[in-house]
């Protein structure tokens, strides 16, 4: 996890206590392109940076992650969001849920953003939170088109992520104190 994403989660964090409008704004962009609904920019844009064009990686990730968040602002620290969806799947002995991760691993870029929502949407339905700074970071690699190996090794990571949240059984003793570590109730922010 990078400092960075923390500071913005934090940033978020505060923007929901304090600005209400903020997070009407950072909903409403989900509909666009990440980084693409200028009313988003005064909340988002600041942790970009000069040397950033309009479509680095980290930009269209910031503006996704903050649009989810406002959607959802169920931060769970440690949760990663594949294991959020697997302990969702788990609860409702769902494959559908299954087949709806399967489909966003995936994914091409272009398409993420419409899948992540959805994804958010059941994840808030049953009042699951998920670790929004890791999201952050992660949704960085899947964004970046030049590094293809890295965007493999992070599908590969959620899938260990929501396997072993959706199924123990098929998870070692280690892996299970872990993933039940993760399913700790999420403080609401």
């Amino acid at each position: 996890m990078s400092e960075h994403a923390q500071s913005f989660i934090t940033h978020l964090i505060g923007l929901k206590d304090r600005e209400r409008g903020a997070f009407a704004h950072l909903k409403r962009s989900l509909g666009f392109d990440p980084g693409a609904y200028p009313p988003a920019y005064p909340y988002v844009e600041r942790f970009v940076g000069a040397d950033k064009h309009a479509d680095d990686p980290r930009r269209q990730a910031l503006y996704l992650t903050a649009g989810l968040f406002a959607f959802h602002p169920m931060h769970h620290e440690g949760a990663s969001f594949a294991a959020a969806l697997g302990r969702l799947g788990r609860s409702r002995e769902s494959e559908s849920i299954e087949k709806r991760f399967v489909a966003l691993l995936g994914a091409e870029p272009e398409s993420l953003p419409t899948l992540l929502r959805q994804s958010v949407s059941l994840l808030a339905a049953d009042g699951i939170g998920c670790d929004y700074v890791s999201l952050l970071d992660d949704l960085a690699r899947w964004f970046d088109h030049w590094n293809l190996e890295a965007r493999d090794r992070l599908r590969q990571h959620w899938a260990r992520d929501f396997y072993r949240a959706y199924d123990p059984h098929t998870a070692s003793a280690d892996d299970l104190d872990a993933a039940l570590l993760a399913t700790e109730p999420a403080i609401e922010l």
